[in-house]
């Protein structure tokens, strides 16, 4: 009999969801492949076993269980013991980092912590406590503001990606795109200090080559980001180091430079950490 409370990833809800419009024009086999590539199977034996019925930071550590996943955190010492922060990271994955610092800052605050993040993940149950969604490209796009102010005068600490996307290949190396400078300028309104954490890892060269012959061919739509659940279990069973870099106070981030500046600036001490 059929647990009517179990949520399971639904590619073809998902869509009907999304593209009610066009739904039924789309081609089975791609519905098809976009179940091969997202892993709907695997995904739903984790959410039907291991993480079944857990919600926020022990969904997390059901689902870092499931790929593998054995961290190496550096730095501990650096989380700050009281206070409101916003922590700031690279994107080299796009699965397995952003677990592991949900997992990592949860148990450390008790649980308080939210992301913010497209509202895709939302469709994960186990997820949703932790989110903040943003959908850049549909309804909430008008919204977005008020979502991130949302957060940040919240009780929670913040998980930020400044670069939104997750790394691509940049001159030869493994690397963020430019940050955002939101971060920045909200972390200043608000009075949280900035803590920079760095997470060591790496995509498929497929995935690098496809994002870049993606911006070779002017594709907008990041077709990349389909492969993401595909990179994720690509890297299960690995070992990824997690190091956490001291504060950085508020009132660092004056008028000397400007607040996409300071961004850089940060995304700098991620990268030397």
């Amino acid at each position: 009999m059929a647990d009517k409370d179990l949520f399971l990833l639904d590619i073809d809800q998902i869509l009907k969801d999304k593209m009610p419009k066009y739904y039924r024009f789309i081609p089975k086999f791609i519905i098809q492949y976009l179940k091969k590539i997202t892993h709907q199977d695997d995904l739903n034996v984790l959410l039907s076993t291991t993480a079944k019925g857990k919600y926020g930071v022990p969904f997390l550590e059901a689902s870092l269980e499931f790929l593998d996943t054995h961290l190496v955190i550096k730095g501990e010492d650096n989380l700050p013991k009281d206070g409101l922060y916003t922590f700031v990271s690279n994107h080299p994955l796009g699965g397995q980092d952003g677990l592991a610092l949900g997992y990592i800052l949860g148990k450390q605050y008790d649980g308080k912590v939210k992301y913010l993040v497209n509202d895709l993940l939302m469709n994960v149950q186990g997820l949703a406590p932790l989110f903040i969604p943003i959908n850049k490209t549909g309804n909430q796009a008008r919204s977005f503001p008020q979502m991130v102010d949302a957060g940040f005068k919240s009780d929670n600490q913040l998980i930020m990606f400044p670069a939104g996307l997750c790394s691509r290949r940049i001159d030869g190396k493994i690397q963020d795109l430019e940050w955002k400078k939101t971060f920045i300028v909200k972390s200043v309104q608000t009075k949280r200090d900035v803590v920079p954490i760095h997470f060591e890892g790496r995509n498929s060269d497929f995935f690098y080559n496809l994002s870049k012959v993606c911006k070779w061919l002017g594709i907008k739509f990041n077709i990349a980001m389909l492969y993401l659940a595909d990179e994720m279990f690509k890297n299960r069973h690995k070992t990824f180091t997690v190091t956490i870099g001291k504060p950085i106070p508020w009132e660092t981030f004056d008028k000397s430079k400007s607040p996409k500046e300071w961004a850089a600036y940060v995304r700098d001490i991620v990268y030397k950490l």
